[in-house]
C-alpha cells in the first residue's frame, strides 16, 4: 500500500470499535486494492470511488457506534481543551471566595469549591458533547459539514511517535517545579498566621518520606531527560514512568490518610481558626486527585509506547518515506 491508501484505511479504522480494527484492516486494505485495479491503478480516483472513510466505515459498523465521530472529533476536543482550563478553575475561585466571605469554615468552603468545579465540568463536557452528538446527526440546511468529501479531506497517518522538545520541556519544568516546591514549603515556611511561619509538612518527614520524594522526582527528571535523548517512548520507558508514579503517589496517600503528611501545629492553627472536621474531607479531596494525576500519567506513557511501537510499523512499510499521491486521470 502507498502512504495514500495507508491513511484512508487509517481514516476507515479509526471510526469503527477498537475491537473490530483488527479484524476489519485487511478487508478495507483489500477493497482499496481491488477498486484501484479495477481503475487501472489511479489511486486517487479509486479512494474518491470508494467516498467518504466514516460512511465506508458506518457500513461495516451496522449505524453509528460512537457518541462523537471522527468528522467533528477534532473541533469537539479543541473546544473543551479551551474552556475546562478556564471555567473550572474561574468557577472553583468565585465559589471558594463567596464561601469564605459568607461566613463558612476553610474546610467548608474548599469542599464546596471543589464540587463546584467538578459539577461545571461535568456539566461542560456534557452540553458540549451533545451539541457536537446533534450536529453530527442531524441532517438540517446550515448544520454539520455539507462540503463534498475529497481525497484531500484524508487526515495524515499518526505522528512518528518522536518526543518533540516542546513536550519534554514541559515534562521537565513541571518535574523541576514540584522538586524545588517541595523543599522550599518546608525550608522556607511560608505559611504565616498570626506572625508565626508554619512549614507545609510535618518536620518528622526529613527523617525518611520526604528525601524519598525528592529522590523520586529527581529520577523523574532523569527519566524525561533519557526518554527526549532517546527520542520516543518505549514500553521500558512506560513501566518506569508508571513505578515511579506508583512511588510517589503510594506514600502521599499512606501519609494523607494516616494525617500524617502535614505539619501538627499547623493543622491544630487552622483547626482553632476554621473550626468543624475540614482536615478529613481536605485530604481525601487532595488524595483523589493526585491518584488521578498520577494514573493518568502512567496511561499516558503506555499510549506514546503504544503510538510509538505504531509509527515504527508504519515507518517500515515506506522506508523510502511517503510516496507523492499520482495525479488524476484526465
Amino acid at each position: 500500500m502507498t502512504a495514500l491508501t495507508d491513511r484512508y484505511v487509517h481514516a476507515v479504522l479509526r471510526a469503527v470499535p477498537g475491537r473490530q480494527r483488527a479484524d476489519l484492516e485487511p478487508d478495507i486494505g483489500a477493497l482499496v486494492a481491488d477498486t484501484i485495479d479495477a481503475r487501472d491503478g489511479d489511486e486517487r480516483a479509486a479512494l474518491a470511488e470508494l467516498g467518504d472513510p466514516s460512511l465506508l466505515a458506518a457500513r461495516y459498523a451496522e449505524g453509528p457506534q460512537h457518541l462523537i465521530g471522527p468528522a467533528v472529533y477534532g473541533e469537539w476536543r479543541h473546544i473543551l481543551t479551551l474552556l475546562l482550563p478556564i471555567i473550572v478553575p474561574i468557577i472553583a475561585a468565585i465559589v471558594l471566595a463567596a464561601n469564605l466571605l459568607g461566613g463558612s469554615t476553610v474546610g467548608e468552603a474548599i469542599v464546596a469549591a471543589m464540587a463546584s468545579a467538578i459539577g461545571v465540568g461535568l456539566q461542560t463536557v456534557f452540553w458540549v458533547t451533545l451539541v457536537f452528538a446533534v450536529i453530527e446527526r442531524v441532517d438540517a440546511p446550515g448544520v454539520g459539514p455539507k462540503r463534498a468529501w475529497s481525497v484531500d479531506d484524508l487526515p495524515e497517518l499518526p505522528d512518528d511517535g518522536r518526543v518533540g522538545l516542546v513536550e519534554s520541556g514541559a515534562s521537565f519544568v513541571f518535574s523541576v517545579l514540584v522538586l524545588v516546591g517541595l523543599v522550599w514549603v518546608q525550608l522556607q515556611s511560608p505559611i504565616v498566621i498570626d506572625g508565626q511561619r508554619f512549614p507545609l509538612f510535618d518536620p518528622a518527614l526529613w527523617s525518611l518520606w520526604l528525601p524519598w520524594f525528592i529522590v523520586v522526582m529527581g529520577a523523574e527528571i532523569a527519566l524525561v531527560a533519557a526518554i527526549y535523548l532517546r527520542g520516543r517512548w518505549t514500553v521500558a520507558s512506560a513501566i518506569a514512568n508508571a513505578v515511579l508514579g506508583l512511588a510517589f503517589v503510594g506514600p502521599a496517600l499512606y501519609l494523607l490518610q494516616n494525617d500524617l503528611l502535614f505539619d501538627p501545629v499547623l493543622v491544630a492553627k487552622l483547626t482553632e481558626i476554621a473550626g468543624g472536621a475540614w482536615l478529613r474531607p481536605t485530604t481525601t479531596i487532595i488524595g483523589v486527585v493526585v491518584a488521578l494525576v498520577v494514573f493518568w500519567d502512567a496511561v499516558d506513557g503506555f499510549l506514546k509506547a503504544r503510538r510509538a511501537s505504531q509509527a515504527r510499523v508504519t515507518a517500515s512499510r515506506h522506508p523510502g518515506g511517503p510516496n507523492p499521491p499520482p495525479r488524476p486521470a484526465r
